[in-house]
């Protein structure tokens, strides 16, 4: 990863990270041994704690939104809710793989579904995609669009919709309305705008073939990333490849490496272009 972010640290179900001038230590459940150098856990600028029972709360010596420049992209981050702060810096490992496919399209319009504070939509747009960011959350996308304007990138085509992701497509097929390409990163349970119930695994196989129902031209592409248990990467392979009814996908895990060498999974990842499905074997 690029230095303005470090994961520092990971072990008994915490992670510890820099984001620019902040260091933050947060739960990561997923961080099942012992962690690697407790001595420089200690001072943390903010730490988020839970306890049972709780929702948790940030302490923090600063509470107010800071900049982290990653990737050619400038993104405002803040203390959220659930220990969150704006950003999951695992989905960057992708950011190259997505440049990449928007210039062989040419640019085109991408779709990114549950698309949060955009990161991704925004390596999509300054990669020259059109792009439809689509999120239920009315924060998240004002907070996207914040970004978009300190990444230097609030002219580019970008419609920012607060919407039901399943909705949406549903709405889009009806139009005929056709992208490129497509990022999708559910989560393993939430409401859309109007309170409408969530689950991955009753809903993703139905978005899915919504979604590659959408999809147009040989360049074609979709990510899709999860961070449930239990839907690792040949699951998720499982999924797209059914609704793509091909089955050369790539999948793997998303995570990061601390500088300790402590290994954190944070979920999964499948992924699929047409024009690689469609090169014959090295």
């Amino acid at each position: 990863m690029p230095p303005e972010y470090t994961l520092l640290d990971a072990g008994d179900a915490r992670r510890l990270e820099r984001f620019g001038d902040r260091t933050v230590l947060r739960p990561a459940p997923g961080a099942t041994s012992p962690r690697r150098d407790p001595d420089r856990w200690s001072g943390a600028s903010a730490v988020y704690e839970r306890e049972a029972g709780s929702t948790g709360r940030w302490v923090a010596r600063d509470r107010e939104p800071w900049q982290l420049g990653i990737r050619d992209l400038r993104l405002e981050l803040r203390l959220a809710a659930g220990g969150q702060v704006g950003l999951f810096p695992e989905h960057l490992q992708h950011a190259d793989w997505l440049r990449d496919r928007v210039v062989e399209a040419g640019g085109g319009a991408v779709l990114h579904l549950f698309a949060y504070t955009g990161a991704l939509s925004l390596v999509a747009a300054a990669a020259g995609a059109s792009v439809a960011h689509v999120d239920a959350s009315r924060s998240a996308v004002a907070w996207a669009r914040r970004n978009a304007e300190l990444s230097g990138l609030g002219d580019r085509p970008i419609r920012w919709l607060v919407d039901d992701a399943e909705r949406f497509v549903g709405r889009e097929l009806t139009r005929r309305r056709s992208y490129v390409g497509a990022i999708v990163d559910p989560p393993s349970y939430g409401h859309g705008p109007a309170g409408r119930a969530w689950r991955l695994s009753e809903r993703l196989d139905g978005l899915l073939r919504g979604v590659v129902g959408l999809l147009e031209g040989p360049q074609r592409f979709l990510l899709l990333t999860a961070h449930t248990p239990g839907f690792g990467p040949q699951v998720l392979a499982g999924y797209l490849g059914s609704a793509l009814d091909d089955w050369s996908i790539e999948a793997g895990e998303l995570g990061l490496t601390a500088e300790t060498g402590a290994r954190l999974p944070l979920g999964a990842f499948a992924r699929w272009s047409a024009a690689a499905s469609a090169s014959p074997p090295a």
